[in-house]
């Protein structure tokens, strides 16, 4: 498959219509297109068992427009993925088939509650392949929870409390809601597993919830992908929001108008789920059934690559100097994290490949634009530290003044440790490429070791390498960040 082709999956949720457009052939989803329609054609499913028939006319009309999008985009494969309202409704295989009639080469595919969780667990996992504990897939007309254990899909079910059919089953009656809710989770025993551990949770409403929260505390980073509070705070958001009228709710910070009728039945699915799991802290996800579909296209070995690493890669193609620089600087600066973690010597290595991504800046800008290209970037891979830590450390490789308001953001989401730890990765990284003018040849004729309290620098005196005023003002302050003494070395 050629890196620029390009993908299209139509969501065809009970809430939502969304057509993504995926291009490229990366660990990293990258999303070219995204447009959403809200149907809710699982409104009055439990009354008649049936799609409410206009949001079904309506919905024919939007596909029949992505169709015509993802055509123009030359997009192949082009399928829809019908969920909860679609498998279950009894015109639901003639609303395929009017779909598929009218929109030429769609490809629609039912799932059953299985497939759907599964996908949507793929996908989670494709953005927090190491996540542990317990996934709620939050849609129109059900709830998806699965069990992951390091990374891999365990036991899943489905269950049809989804915003719109448990506002119809409880009647719009809050209380009833809460029963239902409780009794639906109850008669699913893996749940309990995820006690202590992390609940993660996808899907529109969820994702709402977050973007109120956020604006609520005055969060750094406006991001629901890898928004993470603790229990506590989740029940308290969760109690807030289902407790409260209409016009509260319109008048909050972050509030999408089209899921404000949805948000209580969310809140209160979130608030019985952190009872029933007893889990120690809720993780937004962005990814789910789409991100799913896209990774199992992909080929076994790269979707088994660290979605970290693989997005300095991606981000960086064209940018790099010369594409051997990474590596050798993962190499060269390992002496000075002797005792880092398997996590921290991700970050390094995630550093090593960002490292050369503001070259073709202004050189005035230079910092504040890695700074903010790093931790804005689209990678599914990376959460808020991760982000902050690599943006902090690429401003600093570029000299940023330590005291720079516009790194406020990265200092906020990083404790002193992770901060210092940036900050001497990226003077390390700053003095290498004063070295090696961003080259590994020359690189390759220097080294950093710690001897008897000592940082010594060692130049190979053939190569052209010298140690002049620059490299013994960045050597001396990269020595005392790390409590050593500086000494260069001509060999």
């Amino acid at each position: 498959m050629q890196s620029n082709a390009r993908r299209a999956v139509v969501d065809l949720g009970s809430n939502s219509v969304r057509l993504v457009v995926f291009q490229g052939q990366s660990r990293n989803p990258v999303q070219i297109f995204n447009e959403k329609a809200v149907l809710r054609l699982a409104r009055g499913l439990i009354a008649t068992g049936n799609l409410d028939p206009a949001s079904m006319d309506e919905a024919v009309t939007v596909v029949r427009r992505y169709g015509a999008i993802a055509r123009a985009m030359g997009a192949h494969p082009f399928e829809a993925l019908a969920t909860s309202a679609v498998r279950d409704a009894a015109n639901g295989p003639e609303f395929t088939a009017r779909l598929e009639a009218a929109t030429p080469g769609l490809k629609v595919i039912t799932l059953t509650g299985e497939q759907e969780a599964r996908l949507s667990a793929e996908g989670v996992l494709c953005g927090i392949p190491a996540a542990d504990g317990i996934l709620a897939d939050l849609g129109g007309g059900s709830l998806e929870v699965v069990r992951l254990s390091a990374g891999s899909i365990g036991e899943a079910a489905t269950m049809p409390i989804g915003v719109i059919r448990l506002a119809e089953r409880a009647g719009n009656d809050h209380l009833r809601a809460k029963t239902i809710v409780s009794d639906e989770l109850e008669a699913i025993p893996f749940l309990g597993e995820g006690a202590g551990g992390d609940l993660y949770v996808s899907g529109g409403a969820f994702r709402a919830l977050a973007r109120i929260h956020i604006a609520q505390t005055g969060y750094p980073l406006a991001m629901v992908h890898h928004y993470t509070i603790g229990r506590d705070e989740a029940r308290d958001l969760s109690a807030v929001i289902a407790e409260a009228g209409r016009k509260l709710i319109e008048r909050m910070p972050g509030v999408a108008r089209k899921r404000i009728d949805d948000l209580p039945y969310a809140a209160i699915i979130l608030r019985r789920l952190l009872r029933a799991t007893n889990a120690a802290r809720v993780v937004f996800s962005a990814n789910g059934l789409r991100e799913g579909w896209f990774l199992r296209q992909l080929p076994a070995e790269m979707r088994l690559q660290d979605p970290l690493v693989a997005a300095g890669r991606d981000l960086t193609v064209g940018l790099l100097r010369d594409a051997g620089l990474p590596d050798a600087l993962i190499a060269w600066t390992a002496p000075l994290f002797a005792s880092e973690t398997n996590a921290q010597r991700r970050l390094r290595e995630g550093a090593c490949w960002f490292s050369d991504i503001g070259n073709h800046e202004h050189p005035e800008y230079r910092a504040e634009q890695a700074f903010l290209r790093v931790l804005r970037q689209t990678g599914v891979g990376l959460d808020h530290h991760a982000r902050a830590f690599l943006a902090l450390t690429l401003a600093l490789r570029y000299e940023a003044p330590i005291e720079s308001p516009f790194l406020a953001p990265a200092r906020a989401l990083l404790d002193m440790a992770a901060a210092r730890r940036a900050e001497t990765l990226g003077a390390a990284l700053r003095l290498a490429y004063t070295l090696s003018a961003g080259t590994p040849t020359l690189l390759a004729a220097t080294s950093l070791t710690i001897d008897r309290g000592k940082l010594v620098l060692t130049l190979n005196a053939s190569s052209g390498v010298f140690a002049g005023d620059p490299i013994d003002r960045r050597l001396s302050r990269l020595a005392s960040m790390v409590g050593l003494e500086a000494e260069t070395r001509l060999i």
